[in-house]
C-alpha cells in the first residue's frame, strides 16, 4: 500500500514538473524566439514609447484621425466580446442609429460603411474596411486643413496602408486604423 502511495506521488510530481513547468517554459521560450514581436503583444513603438498594438483597436475620436469600428467594451482588453445582440434588439438599434446620427453629421449624406455602425464579434478588431477609411477623408482633410495635393496625398497613404485578404483569399482587404493614423501623423 505503501509503495503504491509512493509511486502515485512520483508520479503526480513527474507531471507536474513536465506539465506545469517544463512544457510551458518551453513552449514559452519558443514562441518568444521565433515569434517575438507577436509574443510581445505586437506593441507598436514611435519614438521610444508604445503608441499601441497592432492587433487591438485604439480609441480614436479626434475628428483629426480615422475612427475605427465602434466596440461594445468601449476598447477595453480584459473583458472584450460581442454584445450577443440580435437584429431585432431595440438597444441594438438604439446604439446604432445614435453612431449614423453621429457620423452624418460630420460626414454629410455618404453611405455610411457598415463597420462604422456595428462593432466586431471581439469589439476590439484594429481594422476598418477601405471604404470605411475613404468615408472619412473628408473630415479628416478638412480638420487637418489639407490642400488638394495633400488631399490626394491622404488617399494615396490609404491605399498603400490597404492589407490584401490574407494568403489572397482569406478574408477582405482591411485598413489598420493604428498604422494609417501613425502614418498620417508623419504626412508632408
Amino acid at each position: 500500500m505503501l509503495q503504491n502511495g509512493i509511486l502515485a506521488l512520483r508520479m503526480f510530481l513527474t507531471l507536474t514538473l513536465l506539465t506545469g513547468i517544463v512544457y510551458p517554459l518551453a513552449v514559452t521560450g519558443t514562441v518568444q524566439t521565433l515569434f517575438a514581436w507577436r509574443a510581445g503583444g505586437s506593441l507598436v513603438r514611435v519614438d521610444g514609447r508604445v503608441a499601441g498594438s497592432d492587433l487591438l483597436a485604439q480609441k480614436f475620436s479626434a475628428a483629426r484621425y480615422f475612427w475605427p469600428r465602434p466596440s461594445s467594451v468601449d476598447y477595453a482588453t480584459v473583458p472584450s466580446g460581442a454584445s450577443n445582440q440580435g437584429w431585432g434588439s431595440a438597444q441594438l438599434e438604439k446604439a446604432v442609429t445614435e453612431r449614423r446620427a453621429g457620423l452624418e453629421a460630420g460626414h454629410g449624406g455618404q453611405t455610411i460603411p457598415a463597420d462604422l455602425l456595428f462593432a466586431s464579434a471581439s469589439g476590439l478588431d484594429p481594422h476598418i474596411s477601405p471604404e470605411a477609411a475613404l468615408y472619412q477623408v473628408d473630415r479628416v482633410a478638412t480638420t487637418r486643413g489639407f490642400d488638394a495635393e495633400r488631399r490626394q496625398k491622404l488617399l494615396a497613404l490609404i491605399a498603400q496602408q490597404t492589407e490584401t485578404p490574407s494568403w489572397g483569399f482569406l478574408g477582405q482587404p482591411r485598413v489598420n486604423v493604428l498604422q494609417l493614423n501613425l502614418a498620417l501623423d508623419s504626412l508632408r
